[in-house]
């Protein structure tokens, strides 16, 4: 366990999730503690498990690695879940939170049960499809979380169609205390200006995972017949493989490039011809927004969840139909080449700068963690006789 930080005399927000290696929910938890530790709270980072985080943590504010999950033999895994829920308890029991933050589902369920039992006010937030996180456990499993998301102050959604795959299921159409709260646009510092590439190319940016649908990006590059456009997609992950043999398959090594994470990302951002969100699954696409408010005009795939609530087809980017390989082509060869599309879609995305700015998002969630934060002393020793479950 790593402890940043100094004592401290603001009332504690505990902001609890599975891992900060990287990702959308990762990006969105930290930049909310970055906030929160700016204004009128001492923000406590918890990530479940020990590795590097993959943004910038401001120095002031503390952080926990509560185990180390390398190794997964079953004797480890026990030793996980006995020093996860220790080490968890401890922490409420010692650092006294107001209210305590949770992203991602398995976070979620070690919040709700070390929250409830030590009386500390929770939210927790699904991240992405319900479908593939708490509504495809199993029976006992789910009705755990259930109960969980239930006692909790609120249950946070980024889009609207999370919530409606909530309430859809026969047993979370109960939840009553369901918040929906977008995700902020990142601000990055100003583009460069140095060049990225030496030709012209199209950006898909996201991990490098099955449900990102990458593999679809590359093969409507393929079909598009586009030319005289690369295509750089910047990410990590356990795809990788697979995709540089696609890529190989393809005959494609020189004209498709997977430079891996990139620090630099905004003047990718500002530097392409077009955005492509190719997704299987969303929650509340961080790439796309960012994409946008540099006036990047966006091609997303209409997937659950979030596009469709970003982009109005034709006005501010362009949606295509899920499945469909040959309309996600169709779609880039048309915007490859009509420049006044382009500029057009590039100048009203740019608006998400305003509807998503970080002031307006994180005023939203100040709101509701005030409204449910613990007025008086907020974390209550444990004791024997707490409610049952």
């Amino acid at each position: 366990m790593k402890i940043q930080a100094d004592p401290f005399t603001k009332p504690v927000l505990f902001f609890i999730i599975p891992s900060l290696r990287g990702g959308g929910a990762e990006r969105v938890i930290i930049s909310l503690a970055n906030y929160f530790n700016k204004n009128s709270f001492q923000s406590v980072l918890i990530s479940l498990n020990d590795d590097a985080p993959a943004y910038e943590i401001d120095n002031d504010v503390k952080v926990f690695y509560l185990v180390n999950r390398q190794k997964s033999w079953l004797v480890y895994r026990l030793y996980h879940i006995v020093a996860t829920f220790y080490r968890l308890i401890k922490l409420l029991r010692t650092e006294k939170p107001v209210c305590a933050l949770s992203f991602i589902t398995s976070a979620n369920i070690w919040t709700g049960i070390t929250c409830w039992l030590t009386r500390v006010p929770y939210i927790v937030s699904e991240r992405t499809s319900p479908d593939r996180s708490v509504i495809s456990f199993n029976y006992l499993h789910k009705k755990l979380a259930l109960n969980l998301y239930k006692r909790a102050a609120a249950v946070v959604v980024s889009a609207k169609g999370v919530q409606d795959c909530l309430l859809n299921d026969k047993d979370f159409k109960t939840l009553n205390n369901i918040e929906r709260v977008a995700n902020a646009v990142t601000i990055f510092k100003s583009p460069s200006g140095q060049k990225v590439h030496h030709r012209k190319f199209i950006l898909g940016v996201g991990r490098l995972a099955y449900v990102k649908g990458f593999d679809i990006l590359i093969e409507a590059y393929a079909k598009s017949g586009i030319n005289d456009i690369d295509l750089i997609i910047i990410g990590d992950g356990q795809e990788r493989a697979n995709l540089v043999c696609q890529i190989f398959n393809l005959g494609l090594r020189e004209r498709v490039l997977l430079p891996g994470s990139r620090t630099n990302i905004e003047d990718y951002y500002s530097q392409a011809e077009m955005f492509v969100l190719p997704s299987r699954n969303e929650g509340y696409p961080n790439a796309l927004v960012e994409a946008m408010s540099f006036g990047c005009p966006a091609i997303a795939v209409d997937c659950n969840f979030g596009p469709a609530e970003i982009i109005t087809n034709g006005q501010n980017g362009i949606l295509v139909n899920r499945a469909s390989i040959s309309s996600l082509a169709d779609a880039m060869q048309r915007l490859a080449g009509d420049e006044v599309l382009k500029t057009n879609l590039g100048n009203q995305a740019r608006i998400i700068s305003q509807t998503n700015h970080p002031d307006k998002i994180f005023g939203e969630w100040e709101a509701l963690i005030k409204k449910h934060a613990a007025s008086s002393e907020p974390a209550a020793q444990l004791t024997s006789n707490q409610p049952a479950l």
